[in-house]
């Protein structure tokens, strides 16, 4: 188990290293579109009074949005991109089964995803010149339930992908779903705290702008975190694994 684990980690490093153009590019385009939200921001708040708290605020919100996005999309195109080149039934042929293999796809790509954003972490704070509280451990505990929510809706839909092929549209709608669940001011509405991202979000602002360390946070939200990833990543899954037997019964598993 461990080797396939560490093979799967070996491989997404390669592919990520093989394409130094793409990656640099991806950084170059994130940093683009956060300046010229930033820009925006700055013309029309600059004589806000609480300008340096929405700043801060800004930054949080599009670190966790750009994360997200690079969460649900590695699972969703993925499966996709292996269905197109071929090798997605190779991965079904594993001895360890294919949901073993895509937990180590998750794992391996949240540690590959933290080189593309904290680069671009860095480079917000030092253009806005806003320096936020950075506390690993806290960040760690809380960085893991909340993206692994979206991994979650990764596998549903990359479930959907195995079936349906190209969907391209429906990843543009939850880019803009995403946003709402960020911008859900959980504290107002405590209902939305049961949504993915929603409650992490507010809790990694917590810790990053006011630096408040998770052992001083409520234990409850804490809870409600962790047992909110676990119902949304094994969701996930078990939707991706209905998706999987319709695709095989059809025989399009290795289709595009």
């Amino acid at each position: 188990m461990k080797q396939v684990f560490l093979t799967v980690l070996k491989k997404e490093w390669i592919v990520t290293k093989r394409y130094p153009v793409n990656f640099i590019s991806g950084l170059i385009s994130i940093y683009i579109i956060f300046l010229a939200i930033f820009l925006g921001f700055r013309y029309l708040g600059r004589n806000n009074p609480n300008y340096g708290q929405s700043v801060e605020s800004l930054i949080v919100g599009f670190f966790l949005w750009t994360y997200s996005m690079a969460a649900y999309a590695r699972l969703s195109w993925g499966v996709t991109e292996e269905a197109n080149t071929g090798t997605l039934e190779q991965l079904y042929m594993s001895p360890i089964g294919f949901n073993w293999i895509s937990v180590f796809i998750v794992i391996s790509d949240f540690i590959i995803s933290s080189l593309m954003e904290i680069p671009v972490l860095i480079l917000m704070m030092l253009t806005t010149g806003r320096w936020l509280h950075i506390d690993l451990l806290s960040l760690l505990l809380l960085f893991i339930p909340t993206i692994g929510a979206v991994y979650g809706i990764g596998f549903i839909v990359g479930g959907i992908s195995l079936v349906y092929k190209r969907i391209r549209s429906f990843y543009q709608i939850l880019q803009f779903l995403f946003i709402f669940l960020l911008m859900i001011p959980v504290d107002k509405y405590p209902l939305a705290k049961l949504l993915p991202l929603s409650l992490g979000t507010f809790l990694v602002h917590e810790n990053m702008t006011k630096g408040i360390s998770i052992f001083h946070m409520s234990l409850l939200d804490l809870i409600i975190l962790y047992a909110n990833f676990l119902f949304y990543f094994l969701l996930g899954m078990w939707i991706f694994s209905r998706f999987e037997y319709q695709a095989r019964k059809k025989g399009v598993l290795g289709h595009y």
